[in-house]
Order: C-alpha cells, then structure tokens, then sequence
C-alpha cells in the first residue's frame, strides 16, 4: 500500500511540475509578443496611408509657371497651330542655312518671317485676338502669309540659280517648303477673313438702323 501510495505521489508532483513549466512558457511568450508590438511603429488605416501616398503623376507634373507659358493642347492639334508651328520652325531653319551660306544678305527676311510666326503663335495660344478685337487679325495675317510666300519664292529662286553652295541650295529648298505652306496658311486664312467681313456687314445694317432711330428721336 505505501508503495502505491508514493508512486502515485510521485506521479502528481510531476505532473504538477510539468503545469508550472508550461504556465511559466506561457508567459514568456506574452511578454515577447507584448515588447515586439511595443517596438514595431503604429498601424495607419488604409485611409490614411491613401491620403499619404503621392499620386503618380503628381512628380512628373509641371510647376504652374511653365504651365503658364506652354501652349495649349487644343491649340497645338488645331490646324492654325500646326501651321503657325510649321511656320516658325521653317524660318528658323533659313535663317541658319541663310547664316551659313554665301547669300547671308538674305537672312533678314527669314528672321522677320520667324519672329512674326512665333509672336502670332503665341498670340493665338494666348488668345489675345479676343482680346483686342480693335485689330483685325485675319487682314493682319492674310497679309503677312501672302507677303511671306511671294517673299520665299523670289529668295528661294535666286539663292538656287545664282549661289553654288551647299547651304545656299539647302536654304532655296527649305524656301520652296515654306513657300508651299504659307499658300495654305493664306489661303485657309482668306476663307476666314470673308467670314468676319461677312459678319461685318451684317452688323452694319442693324447699327444704321438704330441709328436712324436715334436720329428721328432727336428731331421729335
């Protein structure tokens, strides 16, 4: 009986030894859960780290001055702005083949042809001719592409029968283009200046009538 008796003692001792060393695990654990969440940073709501995030295009987007000074992308698929486009980057190339040739004493033509072409660029971008209605843009550059293209091909003409070189040649070639895109910038330009004189003159009659009105208002 007393060897029953302690074996059993034995037996309940261990087993309660083996409790306190699972208990005392336990804990241990817990304590190293708590003390890595107390190291690890703060969770944000996704909310939050969405707020945070940049967008994607906003670093590669332009400050808001060079916005100011580039053209719109409405003006620059139009027709007008790819000819105006056309235009100034033409002149430009004369004028340094112009530069570089023995026919320097062309080069003031194209160099005019060029500053006009980038000032009514800029102008059309802008919309300055909404602006400042007192001037009459389509009469404006109606003449400066009919004086433009007759001016290229006279130059042009001469700068290939009379100079040998290679820049001069190269000058009466590029010429010849901006001759041919001048006719289509006047031309298109012309159909819109019979518009506005059009409207022109059907404004004219309404102002006379009113102001004959004003006048039998006087006399009364």
């Amino acid at each position: 009986m007393l060897k029953l008796f302690f074996s059993r003692f034995r037996i309940v001792t261990i087993s309660a030894s083996l409790l306190q060393k699972k208990k005392k695990k336990k804990k241990k654990k817990k304590k190293a859960a708590a003390a890595r969440a107390a190291r690890a940073p703060p969770r944000q709501p996704a909310a939050a780290a969405a707020m945070e995030e940049p967008e994607p295009g906003a670093e590669a987007a332009a400050p808001p001055g060079l916005r100011s000074l580039l053209p719109p992308r409405d003006f620059l698929g139009s027709r007008k702005g790819q000819l105006l486009l056309a235009e100034s980057v033409l002149s430009f190339i004369i004028f340094i083949c112009y530069i570089a040739s023995s026919a320097a004493s062309f080069m003031m033509a194209p160099l005019l042809e060029f500053l006009l072409a980038l000032f009514l660029f800029f102008a059309y971008a802008s919309k300055l001719n909404e602006k400042f209605k007192g001037l009459y843009w389509p009469l404006t550059d109606f003449l400066r592409c009919v004086t433009a293209a007759v001016i290229y091909f006279a130059i042009s003409i001469a700068a290939v029968s009379k100079y040998n070189d290679g820049a001069s040649k190269a000058a009466g070639v590029f010429g010849f283009i901006a001759t041919i895109v001048y006719a289509i910038d006047f031309y298109i330009t012309f159909n819109d200046l019979v518009t506005f004189l059009k409207q022109g003159n059907s404004e004219s009659p309404e102002r006379r009538k009113s102001e004959d009105e004003d006048s039998d208002s006087d006399s009364d």
